[in-house]
């Protein structure tokens, strides 16, 4: 299971990397695994502001739909519009292709509460 060091993750298995104060996000290699392929994903929030663990999307599997939950607080500045043509890029390339988001933060206290690469290995089991 592929689990970056350079990056923070939450319990709902969404990873974070910070440049400057924007963050990207998408979720973990795990969280895919466990949804199955993956045939859409839904961002409605496109420059809104929200609060850390709001909802800020869906990610639609073959056999259900889980929300996704904003790591930091800030505002949605970008959505990764590949992921309309290509929602399997999130199974095939969770950390790269697979992005979904970016974020202008707002508190950089929540991406340092967030999990390290050790503490989400020890979440999931791994």
């Amino acid at each position: 299971m592929n689990i970056p060091t350079n990056l923070k993750y939450t319990k709902d298995h969404e990873w974070v990397s910070l440049d400057g104060e924007i963050a990207t996000v998408g979720i973990t290699d795990f969280a895919q695994k466990e949804l199955g392929d993956i045939v859409y994903v839904e961002v409605e929030t496109l420059d809104q502001s929200l609060e850390k663990d709001e909802v800020f999307g869906t990610v639609e599997a073959v056999k259900t739909v889980s929300d996704l939950f904003l790591p930091v607080s800030g505002e949605i500045i970008e959505f990764n519009e590949d992921l309309e043509s290509n929602p399997e890029s999130v199974n095939t390339d969770p950390y790269g292709k697979g992005w979904m988001v970016k974020v202008k933060v707002s508190n950089v206290d929540d991406f340092n509460d967030l999990l390290d690469s050790q503490a989400y290995k020890e979440l999931i089991g791994a």
